[in-house]
């Protein structure tokens, strides 16, 4: 069933978990995310990415979540992730998506707050719920770079100035930074949990946004979410595993090699590696 952003996190705030959000550039993902979700019988996020548009075009894909979201048998949140642009925020909206996230947090703190609460306005016309960020989880998105090189334009949230952002802008969630990188991690994360604590204090307990969670310890997972994480970011590490699955394949195959069965093999390991982390985030394991 389809629900939006705010209906799930409060679902995750009422039973004290974090709901899996995950990537779905391509159809794979997306039958291996929600057969991951309908088999745990747990609320999912499927999200689309604006840096994703040129592996699958939102276009092509959102309405096919959309679609999707509504025949499940379990809560299904459909959500834009790292919007950019008021024009991509619109399209998605238009598609029928019910959460959008706007980044602006590598803008001046003014600017983010205004696009944000632009955003907030675009997103209530349609009954949608919208997740913003503050701080900056460094520019090395893809995970690469240099092991043991400190990244400047990593910035940690600043717990006063979120309770004002999200009292100003009105969102129904926020990504902080508190230590996690997206990609691959060269290095063992160091999370600072007091963040989030502190960011739920002065913010009114809004739900706390995890992104860069794939390569987090199980336990720093389980520490995140009683700090008060509701939503967890999660897509490198599963994408891994389907590649991996899928080289597997072909190099297990002696004849011929067809595209549908490294595909096949790529969206089982996606939700098997789905599965454990959602088991993770709602403290299953």
């Amino acid at each position: 069933m389809l629900v939006t952003l705010k209906e799930i996190l409060d679902i995750a705030e009422e039973k004290k978990i974090a709901i899996g959000s995950f990537n779905t550039p391509n159809l794979e993902s997306l039958i291996a995310i929600l057969g991951a979700a309908e088999e745990l019988n747990l609320p999912v996020i499927i999200q689309a990415a604006q840096c994703h548009e040129d592996w699958m075009p939102l276009s092509v894909i959102g309405p096919i979540m959309v679609d999707a979201a509504k025949k499940s048998t379990v809560p299904v949140c459909v959500h834009l992730d790292h919007g950019e642009t008021p024009e991509y925020l619109q399209q998605a909206l238009d598609m029928g998506f019910t959460g959008i996230m706007y980044d602006g947090s590598v803008l001046p703190y003014e600017e983010n707050l205004a696009n944000t609460k632009t955003a907030v306005e675009m997103a209530r016309k349609v009954g949608a719920s919208v997740e913003a960020e503050l701080g900056s989880m460094g520019k090395r998105e893809s995970g690469t770079g240099e092991a043991g090189v400190v990244d400047e334009t990593k910035i940690y949230t600043d717990p006063d100035l979120a309770g004002q952002f999200v009292a100003d802008s009105g969102i129904d969630a926020l990504a902080c930074s508190f230590g996690t990188t997206h990609g691959i991690y060269l290095t063992e994360p160091k999370l600072d949990f007091d963040v989030v604590r502190n960011v739920r204090a002065k913010a009114d307990n809004v739900p706390v946004v995890m992104h860069g969670g794939s390569g987090v310890s199980a336990d720093d997972f389980h520490e995140a979410v009683k700090a008060g994480v509701r939503k967890i970011n999660y897509f490198t590490y599963m994408d891994k595993a389907g590649g991996e699955a899928a080289l597997e394949a072909v190099n297990a195959k002696k004849g011929p090699v067809f595209f549908s069965t490294m595909s096949m093999a790529g969206r089982d390991a996606m939700k098997e590696n789905v599965k454990q982390a959602m088991k993770i985030f709602a403290l299953m394991d």
